[in-house]
């Protein structure tokens, strides 16, 4: 079945995501920044309409949904919850790897977590919800969620997500070039304020 068009939206910044803080089921608010990201977010898809707009229930993508203009249409969709990071919930990539140097989340996942294997069986029911609405969808959740369920829509292993970064309130889009499933948009913010230094 044909998928159509996914728009991608990552929440805007949190605490824990300025300081590269893993950030799972933690229920983490925006910050002052990330409201104003999420705005921007709204101004940049103002106009566009979509057949259906799912958000995690978790606050920081919720607010950021809300605050883009979509809480009148929004549905929350606990599939599309940031994997449970377990015993690294909280911990920066560095720290873990203080103890374990050669650790790779795509890979080995996390202790007393999520598999990538259980978050990406999320992911496919994410995108069958997808193909079903009647025109594009909005999905607004978070960086390796978003990252896996790109890689599935793109017909990929789960763990090519590892190549697709994404920053806070960045825009993305996947959709098709000659039938087949192709990123359109990767990415974006050309629609944040430059950072302050």
């Amino acid at each position: 079945m044909t998928l159509n068009e996914l728009w991608l939206a990552r929440h805007g910044e949190t605490e824990w995501s300025a300081s590269g803080r893993h950030t799972g089921r933690t229920d983490v608010p925006l910050t002052p920044r990330g409201e104003r990201q999420a705005a921007a977010l709204g101004e940049r898809l103002g106009g566009l309409r979509f057949a259906l707009v799912l958000a995690s229930p978790l606050a920081r993508a919720r607010r950021t949904a809300e605050l883009a203009g979509f809480g009148d249409v929004l549905e929350l969709d606990a599939d599309l919850e940031e994997l449970d990071y377990g015993d690294y919930e909280g911990r920066t990539s560095a720290e873990i790897r203080r103890a374990r140097p050669d650790w790779d989340l795509w890979r080995d996942g996390c202790p007393g977590g999520e598999t990538i294997a259980a978050a990406a069986a999320r992911a496919e029911r994410v995108l069958a919800r997808a193909r079903a609405a009647d025109g594009p969808t909005l999905l607004v959740g978070h960086g390796h969620l978003t990252r896996l369920l790109a890689s599935r829509a793109l017909t990929l292993a789960p763990d090519h997500g590892r190549h697709l970064a994404l920053d806070p309130a960045s825009l993305s889009v996947v959709g098709s070039e000659h039938a087949a499933p192709a990123i359109r948009l990767w990415n974006d913010a050309s629609h944040l304020p430059a950072p302050q230094r």
